[in-house]
């Protein structure tokens, strides 16, 4: 059992209240362990009358699907990763833009700005969810089977990416070779060569095994990897007061917490990726200039869906 680690030192049947919380990746990435440290801190607090039932591993589904049953209420909670969080809204394509919210310092200044962080929290209420907060998985970079150290070797590579419509519209921009792909299809396309990149973070691509076949990463560091905490509006509505207060200060303490531990994640795996012999590129100034610029019309264009005023507040306070 992957998760014999984190099973429960308590017995959650006598909860009054059970909250189904989904994610898809492994809770030894900080920022999916933080739904296990919710869930005790929860209990306790609550004196057992609400349960968090925390299922990563993509257990309760992908999350495309996740997302459905997050809206009619047959899951209460998710982790949904930043890259498909645009699936349930626009505007929350906000932290996956090229070049944006593209560092810690960025991140935390976006969360704790209210004119930065409240229309995100309320970018999803159309849809019935809240944006209760965000935790990461560190920095966006390439992992290819073939050293990549500038745009050339880039346009010689074909880009796994994710199932998102932010970075489809990111890699067109860029004119390079890329396969939209589910993250479990992901080992074996790397293998035989179906593809030979991956556009992730050295924290996934380390913890997950994937440097045993791509031996180098380009550390293009254009937007934080999070997972976007969210709920269904309703069901949080009808908890008694007290529940949702203690629910909600619990992931918001847990969330900030989680954030300082995934700075520290990416620091030792990196670390332990290079003592491996795993290769770490910087792409040139001017290399990475152009991917800013060639950029600008997705910015546009997904500013006029976010709401071009609000991004460029953000620019402004991260001065991105």
């Amino acid at each position: 059992n992957p998760l014999a680690n984190w099973q429960p030192k308590f017995d959650p049947s006598g909860a009054e209240y059970t909250y189904m919380l989904s994610n898809i990746s492994h809770p030894v990435i900080e920022g999916v362990g933080v739904g296990y440290r919710i869930r005790d801190k929860v209990w306790d607090k609550s004196g057992g009358r609400l349960y968090v039932d925390f299922r990563p591993l993509a257990q309760l589904g992908g999350e495309k699907d996740v997302i459905s049953k997050l809206k009619m209420g047959a899951v209460q909670g998710m982790l949904s990763s930043s890259v498909a969080a645009a699936n349930i809204s626009d505007l929350l394509g906000i932290v996956n833009l090229p070049y944006i919210v593209d560092t810690f310092d960025k991140l935390d200044t976006f969360r704790n700005t209210p004119e930065t962080w409240e229309p995100f929290a309320n970018g999803a209420q159309k849809q019935g969810l809240l944006v209760a907060d965000i935790t990461g998985y560190g920095p966006y970079g390439w992992a290819p089977t073939t050293p990549v150290k500038n745009i050339a070797d880039a346009k010689g590579t074909n880009f796994r990416i994710a199932e998102a419509p932010v970075n489809t519209d990111s890699y067109k921009a860029w004119g390079l070779k890329f396969t939209v792909m589910p993250w479990p299809d992901v080992p074996q396309a790397l293998q035989t060569g179906v593809i030979t990149g991956l556009d992730h973070t050295a924290i996934v691509c380390n913890i997950t095994k994937k440097f045993t076949i791509a031996k180098s990463f380009t550390e293009l560091n254009y937007a934080q990897g999070l997972f976007v905490h969210v709920i269904n509006k309703r069901w949080l509505e009808k908890l008694p007061k007290d529940l949702q207060e203690i629910l909600l200060s619990v992931i918001a303490e847990e969330s900030a917490a989680t954030r300082e531990l995934t700075r520290k994640q990416h620091d030792v795996q990196v670390a332990k990726a290079k003592e491996a012999g795993v290769q770490f590129i910087k792409l040139s100034d001017s290399d990475v200039q152009q991917l800013k610029s060639e950029a600008e019309p997705v910015l546009k264009k997904w500013g006029e869906k976010i709401g071009l005023d609000y991004l460029a507040k953000v620019r402004e306070k991260l001065g991105s």
